[in-house]
C-alpha cells in the first residue's frame, strides 16, 4: 500500500503536493511518476514502510497492487475510469486510493491549505483554480470580518459553535485567526459553556468525526489504530473517557468535543501547531440510561467497564501512545471521573509525561488568582483560611497546590499548612471522625473538628477568608452563606468554580449584591460585568484556558520528560505577574484574554526556565531569551503563499 504521507508526486509540468484532484487535471498531468521513500530505519511489515512506483498511469494496471485498470473510457464519454469505479458493483471491490497534487477542486475542500477568496491570481493559476472561484480577490483580514459577522448572526450559542466548528473544517487558518482576533467573545462559543451543551447533543449534530475514538473494539489493535492518524510529529494529546464531562456527568462517547475544544485552545491561545494536536476518546461504554437509549448515540450502546477491563485498555492505550510519538508527547487527561482521574496520574507521572487539567491545571489557575487577590486583600496565603465546597479531583488538586506553596513560602512542613485548608463534601465538613470512611485524595483534608453538614454552619464555624466552589451543583453559595462571608470579612474571596454555567455556585451578580459590593469574586464560566449602587463589577474568571496552552508549550519547547509540581507554581507565578494594577482597579484578579498569547508566552518562559532548573528539560543549550523563544516558537495562522 503507498503511504500518502510519505509520498512524493512529480508530474512533467512541475507540480508537487499532497492533496487530490480530478480525473481530468490527472489526465492533463499525466505520465507522471510516484516515488514513495520510507526511512532507512523501517522493517519489513511496517504498513508506512517504502513503496517506489515510477510509472505513467497506464502501465499501473501492471503492477500487482493495482487492481482493474483499464484503458478504455467509459461507455459515456468524459474522463478514463482508471480505478474501475464506475464498473464496481457492491460485491465487487475496489481500492478507494487517490493519487493527487494540492491543485483545484480538492485544494479547496482540503482545510490545511484552502484560503477560500484569498488565492492570489497567481495561485489561482498555478493551481488550477481558475473558474472554481470567484474572480474577486479577498485578504485574511476581509474574511475575518465577514465571519465574525457571520458568527454574531446566530442568537443560539450551539449554533454559534456549530458554525466555528462548520469553519474549522474548511478553512483551518481562517478558524485561529478569527478565534485569536476575537478571543474573548469567541472562547465561551468553542469552549465553556457552550462545548457543554455541544457535547449533551453531539450525536444529533455530530457531521464529519474529529480525533481518534478508541474503543472496547479496538482492544489489542490501539497502536494500529494510532497509525491511522495521518499525522505523525504529535507532540499533544487530550483525552477523555467521557464519564465526568463538566459538571453535566457521563456523556460516554460525546465527550468528544471537550478534547477537540481543549486543542483547539492549545493552537489558538498557546500556539501549539495544529497538527501536532491529537483529541482522543475512550470508549468504555456509558451509564447514562437516556443516551444508551438514544438512537443517534454515537458510542458503545453498553455499560461502562471498570476494573481490570477498563485498566488493560487505558494502559494499552498508554504504551501505545509512548511507543508511537515517543517520550515527550504531553498527554492530557480530561473529564475522567475522580476515582479514575486520580489513579491514572498517579500511575503514569513517573514513566509518562502526563498532566491532569481537572486536578494540576484548575489548581493552578486558581492559585494564581488567589495570589493576585492577596494584593487587594493584604497577607500571605498562610495568613488566611481555606474553605472548599467540594472534594472531588478540583478542589483537592486545588488545596493540595495552596498547601504546596504555603509550604514553599514558609519552610513549614505540607502536613501543618493543611491544617488551614478545610473542604466539605456531599456528606459535610471532612473532619478525622469521617477518616476510614474517606476516599483515599481526601484524607489529607481530615482535621480534628466536630462533624458539621450544612455550608453555612461550616462558614460559621471554620471562619474562611476564602470560599471555593468546585461542587458541580448550581445556586448552593446561597444568600446564608455569601452573607455569612461577608460578616466575616472585609473583602470575601469567592471562587465559584464549576463548569458550566448552569452548575456555577453562585452567579457574580448574587456575589456582589449579597456582599454589598465588597466579594472579591470569579467564576468558572463567564459572567457579564455587574452595577452594584451605581459601581461597576467585572468579576473574573478562572478559567483554565489561561494555564493549559502556555504550560503545554513550556513543555515543548524545553523538551520535558515528565511533570513536576513546581512546574505548576511556575505556572500560577507568572500568570499572577500579568496581572497590572489597571486590571486591579476595575477587581479583577486575572488578566484579559485578549493578550493572551503574550501571557502563554510567559507562562511558557517560566515553565520552561523551572523545568531546566530541575534537570527535566532535554533540549540544550537553554536558549538565553525563553520568553522570545516561547513566540518564536507559537504557530501564527496568517495565510502562506503558495507556489
Amino acid at each position: 500500500m503507498i503511504s500518502s504521507s510519505r509520498c512524493t508526486f512529480l508530474s512533467n509540468s512541475g507540480l508537487g503536493g499532497s492533496s487530490g484532484f480530478s480525473g481530468l487535471q490527472r489526465k492533463r498531468l499525466a505520465p507522471f511518476r510516484v516515488v514513495c521513500l520510507a526511512p532507512s530505519s523501517s522493517k519489513s511489515g511496517d504498513r508506512n514502510g517504502s513503496v517506489v512506483m515510477e510509472t505513467p498511469l497506464k502501465e499501473m494496471k501492471n503492477d500487482s497492487t493495482v487492481a482493474d485498470v483499464d484503458d478504455n473510457p467509459i461507455s459515456a464519454g468524459g474522463p478514463q475510469d482508471v480505478y474501475g469505479e464506475d464498473r464496481a458493483t457492491e460485491d465487487h471491490f475496489v481500492t478507494p486510493w487517490s493519487v493527487s497534487v494540492s491543485s483545484g477542486y480538492t485544494l479547496l475542500r482540503d482545510p490545511h491549505f484552502n484560503k477560500g477568496l484569498a488565492f492570489t491570481e497567481k495561485e489561482r493559476d498555478a493551481h488550477y483554480l481558475r473558474g472554481l472561484l470567484p474572480p474577486t480577490v479577498i485578504p485574511q483580514e476581509t474574511q475575518v470580518k465577514k465571519m465574525i459577522q457571520h458568527i454574531r448572526q446566530y442568537q443560539v450559542p450551539l449554533q454559534k459553535y456549530m458554525a466555528m466548528m462548520d469553519l474549522q473544517e474548511r478553512n483551518e487558518r481562517l478558524f485561529y485567526k478569527l478565534l485569536i482576533d476575537h478571543v474573548e467573545e469567541l472562547l465561551p462559543v468553542v469552549y465553556t459553556p457552550t462545548v457543554g451543551e455541544a457535547c449533551q447533543k453531539y450525536g444529533s449534530i455530530f457531521m464529519r468525526p474529529q480525533g481518534l475514538y478508541i474503543s472496547l473494539k479496538e482492544k489489542g489493535k490501539i497502536l494500529e489504530v494510532l497509525r491511522n492518524w495521518p499525522e505523525k510529529n504529535i507532540q499533544v494529546i487530550v483525552v477523555t473517557d467521557g464519564e465526568r464531562i463538566l459538571g453535566l456527568g457521563d456523556l460516554g462517547c460525546q465527550g468528544m468535543g471537550i478534547p477537540v475544544g481543549k486543542l483547539s485552545l492549545y493552537t489558538a491561545l498557546g500556539g501549539v501547531r495544529p497538527s501536532a494536536c491529537l483529541p482522543i476518546t475512550i470508549d468504555v461504554g456509558t451509564n447514562n440510561e437516556k443516551l444508551l437509549n438514544d438512537e443517534l448515540y454515537i458510542g458503545l450502546k453498553q455499560r461502562r467497564a471498570t476494573g481490570q477491563e477498563y485498566a488493560e485498555l487505558l494502559h494499552e492505550f498508554m504504551t501505545a501512545v509512548k511507543q508511537t510519538y515517543g517520550e515527550k508527547v504531553l498527554i492530557q487527561f480530561e473529564d475522567f471521573a475522580n476515582h479514575n482521574a486520580f489513579d491514572l496520574l498517579e500511575k503514569y507521572r513517573s514513566t509518562h509525561l502526563v498532566f491532569n487539567d481537572d486536578i494540576q491545571g484548575t489548581a493552578s489557575v486558581v492559585l494564581a488568582g488567589l495570589v493576585a487577590a492577596l494584593k487587594l486583600v493584604g497577607g500571605k496565603l498562610a495568613d488566611h483560611r481555606f474553605l472548599f465546597l467540594g472534594a472531588g479531583e478540583a478542589g483537592t488538586g486545588i488545596a493540595e497546590l495552596i498547601a504546596l506553596e504555603t509550604s514553599k513560602q514558609t519552610n513549614a512542613p505540607l502536613e501543618e499548612v493543611r491544617k488551614n485548608i478545610w473542604l466539605v463534601d456531599s456528606k459535610g465538613l471532612i473532619v478525622s471522625s469521617r477518616k476510614e470512611s474517606l476516599q483515599h485524595f481526601k484524607k489529607p483534608w481530615a482535621h480534628e473538628h466536630e462533624p458539621v453538614k450544612q455550608l453555612v454552619d461550616a462558614v460559621n464555624k471554620i471562619k474562611p477568608t476564602v470560599l471555593i466552589g468546585t461542587s458541580g451543583q448550581g445556586r448552593t453559595f446561597t444568600k446564608e452563606v455569601v452573607e455569612a462571608m461577608a460578616s466575616i470579612n472585609e473583602r470575601p474571596i469567592i471562587f465559584s468554580l464549576s463548569n458550566p454555567t448552569s452548575q456555577s455556585e453562585c452567579t457574580a451578580e448574587e456575589a456582589y449584591k449579597w456582599s454589598q459590593g465588597r466579594a472579591i469574586f470569579a467564576s468558572g464560566s463567564p459572567f457579564p460585568p455587574v452595577e452594584y449602587e451605581g459601581k461597576v463589577f467585572v468579576p473574573g474568571q478562572s478559567n483554565n484556558a489561561y494555564i493549559f496552552p502556555g504550560f503545554g508549550l513550556g513543555l515543548i519547547m524545553s523538551g520535558t520528560i515528565r511533570v513536576h509540581d513546581d512546574l505548576l507554581l511556575a505556572a500560577s507565578e507568572a500568570l499572577a505577574a500579568q496581572v497590572t494594577q489597571e486590571n486591579f482597579d476595575k477587581g479583577l484578579i486575572f488578566p484579559p484574554f485578549t493578550d493572551i498569547r503574550k501571557i502563554s508566552a510567559h507562562i511558557a518562559a517560566n515553565v520552561a526556565a523551572k523545568a531546566y532548573e530541575l534537570g527535566l528539560a532535554t533540549r540544550l543549550p537553554q536558549p538565553k531569551d525563553l520568553v522570545k523563544f516561547a513566540e518564536s516558537c507559537m504557530y501564527t495562522p496568517a495565510y502562506r503563499s503558495y507556489r
